[in-house]
């Protein structure tokens, strides 16, 4: 994954959420898989073409609240996750520069408006800020794994603006499809969104999954994300990995399983355990 000049390639993740990195037809109803958004408690879908705005909207959550020391508790740790992730101290500082460009309006020739989404899904997952700006407490971390990186973000939402983000991702599948992006440099590159499955956890889910297909370092490079949310009341966990060697999907889905146990125990006012909740 392409960083900044100064940094070598690594991979990115998404958020999210949150950020982000990282993310799919339209919304579907299955349990377990991306789509679960429209369950009992979720908001109306904002109207075609527009993007919810990403600011909280200022009407009251539900639940109980989240606090700094809590969000920070609810973050994955090394042990949460398999494999060699390593944690680091930096990943609300990672952008990917393969992230970065303007979306190309003649690919949307039937549904203009569709380009605007296509461009605050990018501006969103370069600046790990998928979910737009928390109403309340937040936190974030990262790991590494070799070229591969996976971004966990935890924050406090407006509950009515974050169930209309999540409308939202359902519908980038079917209008982002595929589209052009072309840099300051004039590169072009392609960019793919599909729907990504998540785990049947939290209150409501949504997934994506972003390919980029562009250069890096003068050679060609296909930049992979996986991007899952969970809401947990007025809370949310975005989990973004993926990087330039392949996606992540299967951590994604255990730090989704891990971080969702997690949100819960501090919510009800608990203290996570040192051990990871053993897999079913």
């Amino acid at each position: 994954m392409s960083r900044r000049p100064s940094r070598p390639v690594r991979l990115a993740a998404c958020a999210l959420a949150a950020g982000a990195l990282l993310t799919t037809a339209a919304c579907s109803d299955g349990a377990g898989g991306s789509g679960a958004a429209r369950d009992a408690g979720a908001g109306t879908a904002s109207p075609a073409g527009r993007a919810p705005a990403a600011q909280p909207t200022g009407s009251p959550s539900t639940g109980p609240a989240l606090t700094e020391s809590g969000a920070k508790a609810a973050l994955l740790t090394e042990g949460d996750l398999e494999g060699d992730w390593n944690q680091v101290q930096d990943a609300d500082k990672w952008r990917d520069q393969l992230l970065v460009g303007e979306v190309d309006v003649s690919d949307f020739l039937t549904a203009k408006t569709d380009a605007s989404d296509c461009q605050e899904l990018l501006d969103g997952l370069y600046g790990e800020k998928l979910l737009g700006e928390p109403s309340g407490p937040s936190a974030v971390t990262g790991f590494e794994q070799g070229d591969s990186r996976l971004l966990d973000q935890v924050a406090d939402y407006d509950r009515a603006g974050l169930d209309d983000r999540l409308e939202w991702m359902a519908s980038l599948p079917q209008k982002c499809d595929q589209f052009t992006a072309t840099d300051s440099g004039g590169e072009k590159r392609t960019v793919q969104v599909t729907e990504a499955s998540v785990p049947d956890v939290g209150d409501a889910r949504e997934g994506l999954r972003v390919t980029v297909q562009g250069t890096s370092d003068g050679s060609p490079a296909t930049l992979s994300l996986d991007v899952a949310v969970v809401r947990v009341g007025a809370s949310a966990l975005a989990v973004t990995g993926g990087g330039l060697d392949g996606d992540q999907a299967d951590a994604v889905e255990q730090g989704v399983r891990q971080g969702t146990d997690r949100l819960k125990t501090v919510l009800d006012g608990g203290t996570p355990s040192p051990q990871p909740t053993p897999m079913t």
